[in-house]
């Protein structure tokens, strides 16, 4: 079995072998919601592949010390210095406080998160518990020349940082490029930066802002970037093994981060950068501005006009699951109603290994599924792949249950505690005793009551195709007859 972990480090563009500061702790930091509104399919993505990472990680370490954090304050709308601040705005339009703003759709993730078997972090900071902190650093980047003061609002200086560091090299853009293109467009803060692409550490707050602290510089509140630099190093050190996050974050977001923690310290941040790609829709990017977001909540009922039914939370981490985490992930009712049958044959599998059968001797090799399902893991936690390597020992299954392969009790149990431990454990699925599974049933039932009723109407017998119609209709479930044939529905 290849033990060696496998990551794709978007720091230095390539895939590197995983190597921990500490092999007895690894250490990651994974960038949480910004509490405004209910999680959607792209959060889904985003932290059911992170859970993926987190629970191979706990796997094959001995502790996984996870910190996520929850952002309560300080993120503007447009995603960096300008702008309302989000949880502000929402509070204002909901008119209620900023922080039952946080506290409702806080809950609302977690609740969507546990559907979907995320595991919890160890650790979820906000920044508003954080301002001290923020706070201290700040005055050290202004005490080392790397930030300024204007108008009780700290910016930080990226071209004094660039000269000793590299400001762009998570993303691969240059101060000079950079410096261009702020020629080029005006920005609503320019006369307070030294540079357009300056960021804010502190913002000043006017009177009616409805999030302010006290500081050094006056009234104000956090910058997004800093509160993410100090809540990972507080509880993960100046130096870490894996930072996360979305790939939409990885500018300015991720690279401000590293410049803020690389100047306060003079070392190394984090060690690996994971980025999880986005999701669209039908081929489109999904977003507000275009109408096309779906929530969680809307996933798990059917209530949003792009899903044909619901789908259980099985069914989505299913089919997040088989797409690459650096990989887009585009939705469809088709996609998704093939990932419901995949998942119900794979749940099945699990009821067929446990009443398959010893014998003497094994014909099959065991040890070469196990090979494969961990080769696949410590490949940048290629769940497709190992998603693809327990369909195919349903193979063996097969070949077992008619008899042309045997195994020994010892290669039996071996056989259950590798599936199980992939099913539950690290690609984290549960069994779902409803749900997808009567889905399952009910289409098929369904497909062939239709079949009887159109060959009742093909031999002109109404009265039958009449009295399965009406039956079917006494228990809420409408036909409707078509050009391409029929259809059904449950009926409110």
């Amino acid at each position: 079995m290849d033990s060696k972990l496998i990551v794709y480090n978007t720091l230095t563009r390539q895939k590197e072998t995983f190597k921990p500061i500490d092999e007895e702790v690894v250490g990651m930091y994974v960038c949480g919601p910004t509490v405004y509104g209910d999680a959607h399919l792209g959060h889904a993505k985003s932290y059911v592949s992170f859970d993926l990472v987190y629970r191979y990680l706990v796997h094959i370490f001995p502790k996984v010390k996870y910190v996520q954090n929850i952002t309560d304050v300080g993120h503007l709308t447009d995603d960096a210095d300008e702008g309302d601040d989000k949880i502000a705005k929402q509070s204002r339009l909901e008119k209620i406080d900023p922080m039952a703003v946080v506290e409702r759709y806080m809950f609302n993730y977690f609740r969507d998160m546990d559907a979907l078997n995320v595991r919890r972090a160890d650790i979820y900071p906000r920044p508003s518990g954080h301002i001290p902190e923020q706070i201290e650093i700040i005055l050290d980047l202004i005490a080392k020349g790397f930030a300024y003061e204007v108008n009780g609002s700290v910016y930080f200086d990226v071209a004094k940082y660039d000269e000793t560091f590299d400001y762009g090299k998570l993303s691969g853009r240059s101060v000079e490029e950079m410096m261009e293109g702020a020629a080029n467009r005006t920005l609503a803060a320019q006369s307070d930066k030294k540079n357009g692409f300056d960021f804010a550490l502190w913002k000043r707050a006017d009177p009616s802002h409805l999030m302010q602290w006290n500081s050094p510089w006056g009234k104000g509140f956090p910058g997004w970037h800093i509160e993410c630099t100090v809540m990972s190093q507080k509880y993960l050190g100046d130096n870490f093994d894996i930072h996360g996050g979305g790939l939409e974050n990885q500018f300015p977001h991720h690279e401000c981060e590293i410049a803020q923690a690389e100047a306060h310290t003079g070392k190394a941040f984090a060690n690996y950068w994971l980025h999880n790609n986005m999701v669209t829709i039908n081929g489109q990017k999904m977003g507000k501005s275009l109408g096309n977001g779906i929530f969680c909540s809307e996933l798990f009922t059917g209530d949003n006009f792009q899903l044909e039914r619901a789908y259980s939370p099985m069914t989505i981490r299913f089919f997040i699951l088989q797409s690459h985490y650096r990989s887009t992930l585009d939705f469809s009712n088709d996609a998704l109603e093939a990932a419901s049958k995949g998942f119900a044959r794979l749940q099945k599998g699990l009821d067929r290994i446990n009443e398959l059968e010893a014998s003497d001797k094994s014909t099959i090799d065991i040890s070469s599924l196990k090979d494969s399902l961990y080769h696949a893991m410590n490949d940048d936690f290629n769940s497709p792949i190992a998603i693809s390597k327990l369909f195919d020992s349903l193979k063996m299954v097969a070949a077992l249950e008619a008899g042309e392969e045997t195994i020994t009790i010892a290669d039996l149990e071996l056989f259950k505690s590798l599936f199980n431990t992939f099913f539950f454990d690290i690609l984290g699925l549960e069994v779902e005793e409803t749900g997808t599974q009567s889905n399952e049933i009910t289409d098929e039932l369904m497909g062939l009551i239709l079949d009887f009723r159109k060959a009742a109407k093909e031999q002109r017998d109404w009265g039958t195709a009449d009295k399965i119609r009406d039956k079917l209709k006494e228990l809420n479930i409408g036909i409707k007859d078509s050009t391409d044939g029929a259809s059904w529905e449950f009926e409110k």
